[in-house]
């Protein structure tokens, strides 16, 4: 089969991969522009156009697929199936049926569960136990189309959406990898999805990282663990940002003498900063303070020196 593949975060390199490991031809690549990144803030390629490029495989990066062009090189490329991966951009009407079987989206839920940008995020943010990843034919609705195949994958209960996304990634190479064969074969027959069971789950902005303390600590938790690495739990300290690195909810009580804690008061000893909530308490992690690195918290609380139920801010 003749591939045109379509993505651009680090997140769709493994499948690319897959693909050029497979006895399917990928014929060219369609990613994001370059893009500014780093500390540096210099301009650089995306993960997918750079694995691509290093295979040898064409690629265009156009602002948008609408551009004059991109339809002339798609059909140029001869494509049997697009193979789509977290691309960042929609494929017009006029290009979803110049493949000739189709687009095939690789997305990271159950669905229709958690259609939308952020499914891993939202997974964790739910407390959910199962997830897993499914191959669908796109059309023009969100994540509407009818699936291929599918994988499941447990939540661990420590996992980042980081990790679980990690895992994902690997899995659902194998994944497209499998459904572009029985395409080619042509064994599979497309699976409308059901009407019920539907839930949406769209980017997580900054303003959503933010922690709430009012809510018991399963829930800061899941918050923190749905926003890492990106966009990035964090608080407010004496009125400055500080982000949160995944934390430990605390199974009873918290230790030390005293009142029970307040939401959001803090609690240091030596080796922990402890961290009041609606219900029960959790021990801080790695934070970073602006314009500083990640540090342990015991560290960072031996600097600035909590008082007697100082709290974080919000």
């Amino acid at each position: 089969m003749r591939v045109v593949f379509a993505g651009t975060p680090e997140v769709a390199v493994p499948t690319l991969e897959a693909l050029l490991a497979s006895p399917h031809e990928v014929v060219g690549c369609l990613t994001r522009p370059d893009a500014r990144a780093g500390r540096g803030r210099r301009t650089r390629p995306s993960p997918v156009r750079a694995a691509a490029e290093a295979a040898g495989v064409p690629v265009l990066a156009p602002q948008r697929l609408g551009e004059e062009g991109v339809a002339e090189q798609l059909r140029d490329w001869a494509p049997d199936v697009g193979v789509v991966v977290a691309y960042g951009a929609l494929v017009p009407r006029d290009l979803l049926g110049l493949p000739v079987h189709g687009w095939v989206n690789l997305h990271f839920s159950l669905l229709p569960q958690w259609r939308g940008a952020a499914p891993v995020q939202h997974a964790v943010l739910a407390g959910d136990e199962i997830t897993g990843a499914v191959t669908f034919l796109l059309e023009e609705g969100l994540d509407t189309g009818p699936v291929l195949g599918r994988l499941t994958e447990r939540i661990r209960p420590r996992d980042t959406s980081g990790d679980l996304l990690g895992r994902l990634a690997q899995a659902g190479a194998g994944l497209v990898v499998a459904t572009v064969d029985g395409l080619a074969r042509g064994e599979l027959v497309p699976e409308p999805q059901p009407a019920d069971g539907i839930s949406l789950a769209p980017k997580l902005t900054p303003e959503d990282a933010k922690v709430d303390w009012s809510v018991p600590a399963f829930a800061v938790d899941r918050r923190i663990r749905a926003c890492t690495p990106a966009p990035g739990a964090w608080t407010t300290w004496r009125g400055e940002r500080l982000r949160l690195g995944p934390v430990e909810p605390l199974d009873g009580p918290p230790p030390g003498e005293g009142e029970a804690m307040g939401t959001g008061e803090l609690r240091v000893d030596r080796s922990q900063v402890l961290v009041g909530t609606a219900a029960g308490a959790v021990r801080l992690g790695e934070v970073q303070p602006q314009g500083k690195r990640p540090m342990p918290a015991a560290d960072w609380a031996r600097g600035v020196r909590p008082q007697p139920q100082e709290r974080f801010d919000g």
